[in-house]
């Protein structure tokens, strides 16, 4: 099954920025958060972000109305019931998923995907919260989403193969490059950067150096962003 409506959860920063890579992809994506006004400023933001790229080259102004015509902004949970795939990404907090969660999946389709974007709460976790609990996978997207070109996708325990498959393959298909990771705290990227955050705020901690030193030095050592940055991006701290 390939995927075509794609329904998402939270329209906050990583939630906006998927809605916007599905769409691109072709996708036709209906946006939901608890606050409508939340919705109304992610669609001007999207929006925005595509006038930008017109103004880059990057898209024709044909391709943008294209692309902005298939996000839709949902009013409830039954407005997703036809989505192939629905991702929530609400904030990381293990109760406030797991409700999500339930509430999708009184709505949506037997056979439909259920991903949540958490960067480090465990899948076979939230999965416990489930009638159906092998339909949940983890897709976990990196900020920000129509840029970033990884994806892991994570099964938890009881995750059935051919769901975490579509997830894989949808990733795949957005221009993502998809990996497979256990269901580990943190997965692989942020256990494996957890010592770079670690030892900067140790560093300033002991007064060796400034948040803007220790940034701007791991920059120029090869560092797409410093990680003072990263953590104030992803909303760390």
């Amino acid at each position: 099954m390939a995927v075509r409506k794609v329904g998402v959860v939270g329209a906050g920063t990583m939630g906006s920025g998927i809605a916007q890579l599905a769409a691109t992809h072709g996708c036709t994506v209906e946006l939901l958060d608890a606050d409508e006004t939340v919705v109304r400023q992610a669609m001007e933001n999207i929006r925005s972000r595509l006038a930008g790229l017109v103004e880059k080259g990057r898209l024709s102004s044909a391709q943008s109305d294209d692309i902005a015509a298939r996000l839709l902004p949902a009013t409830g949970y039954d407005c997703l019931s036809g989505s192939d795939l629905i991702i929530e990404a609400v904030i990381e907090d293990r109760q406030t998923k797991a409700s999500v969660l339930v509430e999708l999946e009184k709505v949506c389709r037997p056979d439909a995907v259920l991903a949540s974007n958490t960067s480090s709460l465990s899948i076979s976790s939230l999965s416990e919260e489930l009638a159906d609990p092998g339909r949940l996978v983890g897709m976990h997207f990196f900020n920000p989403a129509p840029v970033m070109p990884l994806v892991e996708i994570i099964a938890g325990r009881r995750s059935r193969p051919r769901f975490v498959d579509l997830a894989f393959d949808t990733a795949v298909a957005w221009g993502k490059t998809a990996v497979r990771a256990k269901d580990t705290p943190g997965f692989i990227v942020n256990r494996v950067a957890r010592p770079y955050y670690l030892e900067a705020l140790r560093m300033l901690g002991e007064g060796i150096a400034d948040v803007a030193a220790i940034d701007r030095i791991m920059k120029a050592g090869g560092f797409r962003m410093g990680p003072f940055e990263t953590m104030d991006l992803g909303g760390m701290g």
